[in-house]
């Protein structure tokens, strides 16, 4: 679940570490728990890792990214389930990994995943370039101009909302933000990209940038899962000004009509009925 505000939320938390040294790296002991992607494998993770002073703290997409002074990445993607905290995971037997650090206002990392979905990858720079760039993943969604953003989609014959989730087309923006964007913009999700005007295209610009800060500001979305937290264990808050996520069946509250819901790429999607058009 976690996409562009939630990501960003965490890499905000974590943003201490910058500087820091990684004294250790330690995986739990095998369990009964599905087994999650870390690469390289064991020894030679903490090989690689060990001793390496932490350089940049960066997202990319929905991939929260250390660059190390070693001149590798190592890369977080949480997907479904995945968290990357420095303290109070919501369960001791779903961390994954745990970073030991030095210098850093907390002794630890931690990436910890439910599901088992998320992946981490210590890359290096060729690694790096072709699983977190082009044409693998378009530019970042926020801040990302309104041109840029009609030139990634206007000519697609795609549905809005099946086109604002292609990660190669803009990268960070999920399933629940292109929801709340599109009914910000009074949009239907299923017109298709070749078919907004010039003006809509300005509406759906402005009610995604607007969306995305808000919901930084507001540290995410934590679900009715209780699953997202930020890197302090803390639970978000912008599902609170959830518009048409996760709201079938209740009034809409710009006009009152009942929020639908349909499937679209295999995800439900929301939306005001009477105010997308």
């Amino acid at each position: 679940m976690p996409e562009l505000p939630e990501v960003e939320t965490m890499r905000r938390g974590i943003a201490g570490a910058l500087g820091a040294r990684v004294a250790d790296v330690v995986r739990p002991p095998r369990s009964r728990l599905r087994p999650m992607t870390i690469e390289p494998a064991g020894p030679r993770l903490r090989a690689r890792l060990r001793g390496a002073t932490i350089t940049d703290v960066g997202r990319v997409g929905k991939r929260v990214v250390l660059g190390l002074g070693t001149g590798d990445r190592l890369v977080f993607e949480p997907r479904m389930t995945g968290l990357v905290l420095f303290r109070d995971p919501p369960s001791a037997e779903h961390v994954r990994l745990r970073l030991t650090l030095e210098g850093a206002p907390w002794p630890e990392l931690i990436f910890w995943d439910r599901r088992g979905l998320g992946t981490v990858r210590l890359l290096d720079d060729a690694g790096f370039r072709a699983a977190c760039g082009p044409p693998r993943l378009g530019p970042d969604a926020l801040g990302l101009p309104l041109e840029a953003l009609r030139a990634r989609l206007e000519g697609r014959r795609r549905p809005i909302k099946v086109a604002l989730l292609d990660q190669a087309a803009l990268a960070g923006v999920g399933n629940i933000y292109a929801a709340e964007a599109l009914h910000r913009a009074c949009i239907h999700p299923a017109r298709p990209c070749d078919r907004l005007a010039p003006g809509e295209w300005a509406a759906l610009h402005r009610a995604l940038q607007g969306v995305l800060d808000e919901a930084i500001r507001a540290r995410g979305s934590t679900l009715s899962d209780r699953t997202y937290r930020a890197a302090d264990s803390a639970e978000g808050g912008f599902q609170l000004a959830h518009l048409v996520y996760a709201r079938a069946g209740q009034p809409c509250r710009g006009c009152g009509a009942a929020v639908a819901r349909i499937v679209q790429a295999q995800r439900s999607t929301f939306f005001c009925p009477t105010c997308q058009v």
